[in-house]
């Protein structure tokens, strides 16, 4: 299992890289809430999302030897971005793949960190094939975008830098898709503050991770559908049994209530965030009466918002 040590030697390697990003408040959300909080706003990160950390660290822990060959992973999302930028500024090549049918905004953000993108059918088994092939010819290491354990020590250090600012909190809230931000801020969060209880939201709509804790066994989605589309994805084997021992509960809501929360957002505290962050202020909107004169931690886990997408989703 990966260790608070290993948060602490990623912040340690990552740190000249990222930004430090702003913890936000809002008195409107607070007495909304009838609760303190206190936002780490990821959505001011590089790349636009709390995935730069995870890269980083991923790609600065390689040997010499491993790195002069360069990273793989598929993604079609910040993951790719900030793989692309991670390895750029370590000076290796970045190859990603990336499905025939990736926003073109994503594509061209990959494009601009330098990353060698190859296109391949829009289904998970044409993904995992063509990163194989690729790892075969370049001899490139392959870099989960979660379920890697220098990945989700790096999604940690967001935690440990909210902490450091805010010692004191009583519940943290993050949201949850493949589960490398929840289980390495359970880790941060559990290593400094032992009474700190830790939450995600999840959408109903594609409530994997929330059937997976409650069955005990990795549940995947079926056809999600969900605003929040960083959040699809299914646990990992590495994510799942740190979430299951470290998290206190996950909070499924509604496309509504996310709409509600990033709205609020947007009108109050003036800021873009994309719909994955706001399921977690969605969760704890939800559940405001257990968290009255609390101290509450929110992770905005990104900013990315492919509005043209946004809005077709809002007028379907």
């Amino acid at each position: 299992m990966v260790t608070f040590a290993d948060v602490k030697q990623a912040y340690e390697r990552i740190s000249k890289h990222t930004n430090c990003t702003p913890v936000l408040t809002c008195k409107t959300l607070n007495e909304m809430a009838g609760a303190q909080l206190y936002f780490k706003c990821e959505n001011f990160q590089k790349v636009g999302a709390f995935k730069f950390r995870g890269a980083t660290n991923a790609v600065f822990s390689l040997s010499e030897a491993d790195a002069k060959n360069g990273v793989v992973t598929h993604s079609s999302g910040n993951h790719a971005a900030a793989l692309a930028l991670a390895a750029k500024n370590r000076g290796i090549p970045a190859w990603i793949v990336m499905p025939s049918n990736a926003p073109a905004v994503k594509v061209a953000a990959v494009k601009h960190y330098g990353g060698r993108i190859t296109f391949c059918e829009p289904t998970q088994k044409a993904r995992e094939e063509t990163a194989e092939r690729i790892i075969a010819e370049q001899g490139a290491t392959f870099i989960h975008p979660y379920n890697n354990e220098d990945v989700i020590a790096g999604q940690g250090t967001a935690a440990l830098e909210l902490l450091q600012e805010i010692p004191d909190l009583d519940f943290i809230f993050v949201p949850v898709g493949g589960g490398g931000l929840l289980s390495g801020t359970a880790i941060a969060a559990k290593a400094l503050n032992k009474n700190i209880r830790v939450f995600a939201g999840e959408p109903k709509n594609a409530d994997d991770a929330y059937r997976s804790v409650k069955t005990g066994k990795i549940v995947f989605p079926e056809n999600p559908n969900t605003i929040a589309d960083g959040l699809k994805t299914s646990l990992g084997e590495i994510t799942f049994p740190i979430i299951q021992k470290l998290v206190e509960e996950i909070v499924v809501v509604s496309e509504e209530e996310i709409i509600f929360a990033m709205r609020l957002v947007f009108e109050r505290m003036k800021i873009v965030i994309e719909p994955s962050s706001a399921v977690a202020l969605a969760a704890v909107v939800k559940h405001a009466e257990r968290l009255r004169v609390k101290k509450v931690g929110v992770i905005f886990s990104g900013g990315n918002v492919d509005f043209e997408r946004f809005f077709k989703f809002l007028n379907s």
